[in-house]
């Protein structure tokens, strides 16, 4: 691992006192730390402690060292900026730009990543404020990992709590690619759909699909190992989502009205959006509050009503700039038929990427491999891959990057 230059910005958050942990795990990496505190942070980590265990000098004060022009050289030179915590305050100066400290300077005049680890109480990080400003940085390519949810201080929890310092250093290395492979998401919010809608019919059965949740996780382990900040809709999954990350949420849904509603709230913010995953065409007009019963040898009738068309929704509403993608899986006996069913579904969901796969008994759904035409809104094909559903994964977002460069 190379040495880094790595600037730890600390705010004046009872957090702080973790931050001392992300210092000393940065120094043990063997990388140059150097501690920008503010004043009011030093009421909560004395200096001495700092100065000992990131083994450089530390100073709050704008007006130390003038003349080796302090106030940007550490911007300048630093290969990396962490800021943990970052209070409520912090994240609002830094929104709108000012510069009235040493930590404030120091990022107005770095060029490296810098990455948030916000800190406060609930009601604050939920503030409208908060994450407004939030949104800010992010669209200007700064980095956020967490908030956590556990206990605050006091008799308080809830969302709010800082992350670990082990994940807050992880996210902070995988922003240069310390560790880590190509980091071509870095910055931007991969929104995957995952697994098979269940509509129920009564309190024990229910209307679903074969779909395992294999591509979409697959999809979700991919944009994360590629430095993305991603959002899990995970729908009745037979297999384990990702581990625990500090860029990763999943939301549980269960029927296509729940999986609808999560994805237009996580696509407002998103900048690729996925639906890889299996979504219910009909549900049950009418769901029966009891187990329904036999009648006696003769048919069961249900009616059934249409479901909203997701994906359409997604790409009909999407942002400028936000690339939808989606999957058309179809029981087609050659690649033309694939080619023409999903062609002229492309057309009808008005997507920018439409992942075709052929499936069936023993294909597709369930299996640890798949196959996919990737074709435009337009119809023309842009990528074919084959092979494991990881291999198809990383294809699937590099063709989702390549339409995201293209010119409007």
């Amino acid at each position: 691992m190379d040495r880094l230059t790595v600037v730890v910005g600390i705010t004046g958050g009872i957090a702080a006192y973790k931050a001392v942990g992300v210092v000393r795990l940065l120094v043990k990496a063997g990388h140059d730390v150097h501690v920008v505190p503010t004043e009011a942070a030093l009421k909560f980590v004395g200096l001495p402690t700092l100065e000992a265990l990131s083994r450089n000098p530390v100073t709050a004060s704008l007006y130390d060292d003038v003349a080796a022009v302090r106030h940007v050289a550490l911007g300048q030179s630093a290969d990396l900026v962490i800021v943990a915590p970052a209070t409520a305050n912090t994240l609002a100066k830094l929104a709108a730009g000012l510069a009235d400290d040493l930590l404030g300077t120091t990022i107005l005049a770095t060029k490296a990543p810098v990455l948030l680890a916000p800190a406060m109480h609930t009601e604050m990080w939920a503030n409208a404020a908060t994450q407004a400003n939030v949104a800010t940085l992010r669209s200007r390519g700064y980095a956020v990992v967490g908030p956590d949810s556990g206990a605050l201080t006091g008799a308080d929890s809830g969302p709010g709590r800082m992350s670990e310092p082990e994940a807050i250093v992880e996210a902070a290395l995988a922003l240069v690619g310390e560790g880590a492979g190509a980091q071509d998401l870095a910055n931007l919010h991969v929104l995957v759909s995952a697994g098979g809608t269940r509509e129920p019919l009564d309190p024990v059965r229910f209307l679903g699909n074969r779909s395992s949740g294999k591509q979409g996780v697959a999809l979700a382990n991919a944009a994360l190992a590629r430095g993305a900040r991603v959002t899990l809709v995970a729908a009745h999954l037979e297999v384990p989502p990702p581990a625990p990350h500090p860029r990763l949420s999943v939301v549980d849904v269960s029927t296509a009205e729940s999986l609808s509603d999560a994805m237009r709230s996580a696509a407002t913010e998103a900048d690729i959006v996925v639906m890889a995953a299996a979504v219910a065409d009909y549900r049950p007009e009418n769901v029966e509050s009891g187990k329904i019963k036999k009648s006696g040898g003769g048919p069961l009738l249900l009616r059934l009503v249409e479901n909203p068309d997701i994906l359409a929704g997604l790409a009909r509403d999407k942002r400028p700039g936000q690339v939808v993608v989606g999957f058309a899986a179809e029981t087609a006996a050659s690649r033309d038929e694939l080619l023409d069913l999903g062609r002229a579904k492309a057309a009808r969901k008005g997507a920018d990427l439409l992942a075709l796969n052929a499936v069936g008994w023993s294909q597709g759904f369930g299996t640890d491999e798949n196959a996919v035409v990737l074709v435009t809104g337009a119809g023309d094909v842009v990528a074919e891959a084959a092979g494991t559903k990881a291999d198809v994964a990383d294809a699937l977002l590099t063709a989702a990057l390549g339409v995201r460069g293209a010119p409007a």
